[in-house]
């Protein structure tokens, strides 16, 4: 498990450990006990709930609101302020995630009035209940500006990473456009070179035909002179147009290859043989797909596979372990990607909707 896992897993640790001695009976609560119980068990869900509707901001804030809520009551219902205050403060951090930095003050502030209030009910003093309500109010403070840090540095983390495959996408098809001025170099050599091999070769063949005995030998050896020659020439365009044909599935390895946060897989048939048209759409498939995963997934997992179907079709199949969607509204990319398919006569089909069910897209070039 990643380290946000963990860190999860360790705070809802610590707020069910907080809560422990009132949830089996070891301390009396101020409200019937169990009330306070479904408090808590409230507050647990709904901050359970404020995670699950990540994309989804009504339910999502109505969840966070019902969690603050019930952490107020779990809070005052207590038989002393103990440490119990820790709850607001891990909803302060929640918060962070869930909600612009304008609620996360807003939440921040109703917290501390609340403890406040709770403060002056079990302290001797004024003074003693302001000194621990600015003491939760600091550690709130803290916990905001820890969670926003963090949140920071996974937004930054997924910038460079959608960075990083962008520009490998980008040498791949530098390197391809390369290859493709260095074929056209090869096919000006084959129009120059050979072709005037091939008219000396007719000549001198034709001069022989009409010419006997020795003279007629002197042209035959000159035209297996040229012959060998242009033989020659012939092996070493196709060794050129050989080393420089492009490796997909070694091209798309490199894209994909050390990526942070996602383990990508990517297998090619060995048959499948493209065009530069369909190389460029393929890779630049590829590097949407891994962006759109990177960005709104949540996955782990990313699974892509280029094969060739029974009518010759080369296929992209792609599918990850992401929370996936009830409904998808394509962004520039996704829209991008499908235009690029249909203008070499393929098409890109998005499936697998639903939230918890990941999400699917294969595209499809024709067989040339």
């Amino acid at each position: 498990m990643d380290p946000e896992t963990w860190a999860g897993i360790v705070l809802l640790a610590v707020v069910v450990g907080l809560g422990a001695p009132a949830l089996i009976g070891l301390v009396d609560t101020a409200i019937p006990r169990l009330w306070w119980v479904v408090a808590f068990a409230a507050m647990l869900g709904a901050a359970l709930a404020a995670f699950a509707f990540e994309h989804r901001t009504g339910p999502r804030h109505l969840a966070l609101g019902t969690a603050v809520a019930a952490s107020w009551i779990v809070v005052a219902g207590a038989p002393s302020l103990g440490f119990l205050p820790i709850l607001l403060i891990a909803m302060a951090a929640l918060s962070v995630y869930t909600t612009r930095l304008a609620g996360t003050a807003f939440i921040v502030m109703l917290n501390t009035l609340v403890i406040g209030a709770i403060a002056v009910r079990y302290s001797d003093s004024l003074q003693e209940a302001a000194i621990v309500t600015g003491l939760y109010l600091a550690l709130q403070a803290m916990s905001v500006l820890s969670s926003l840090a963090i949140t920071r540095e996974q937004q930054l983390r997924r910038q460079l990473t959608e960075a990083h495959v962008e520009l490998r996408a980008a040498t791949a098809l530098l390197a391809e456009s390369a290859r493709t001025s260095e074929r056209l170099r090869i096919s000006r050599d084959l129009h120059d070179t050979i072709g005037h091999q091939l008219t000396v070769l007719s000549l001198e063949l034709e001069a022989a035909r009409h010419r006997e005995g020795s003279r007629a030998r002197e042209h035959v050896e000159r035209a297996q002179s040229v012959a060998r020659d242009l033989l020659r020439d012939v092996r070493s365009t196709v060794g050129e147009l050989r080393n420089g044909s492009a490796d997909l599935a070694a091209t798309l390895s490199e894209i994909v290859k050390d990526l942070p946060g996602l383990n990508i897989s990517v297998e090619v048939e060995p048959a499948v043989e493209v065009g530069e048209d369909e190389s460029t759409a393929l890779i630049l498939a590829v590097q949407e797909i891994i962006t759109n995963t990177i960005r709104h997934a949540s996955a782990r997992e990313l699974w892509i596979e280029i094969a060739r179907d029974p009518t010759g079709a080369t296929v992209l199949t792609a599918a990850d372990d992401g929370r996936g969607a009830d409904s998808l509204v394509l962004g520039n990319g996704l829209r991008g990607m499908k235009e690029r398919f249909e203008e070499i006569g393929g098409n890109v089909r998005i499936g697998g909707l639903g939230a918890g069910r990941g999400l699917t897209i294969t595209a499809r070039v024709p067989a040339s």
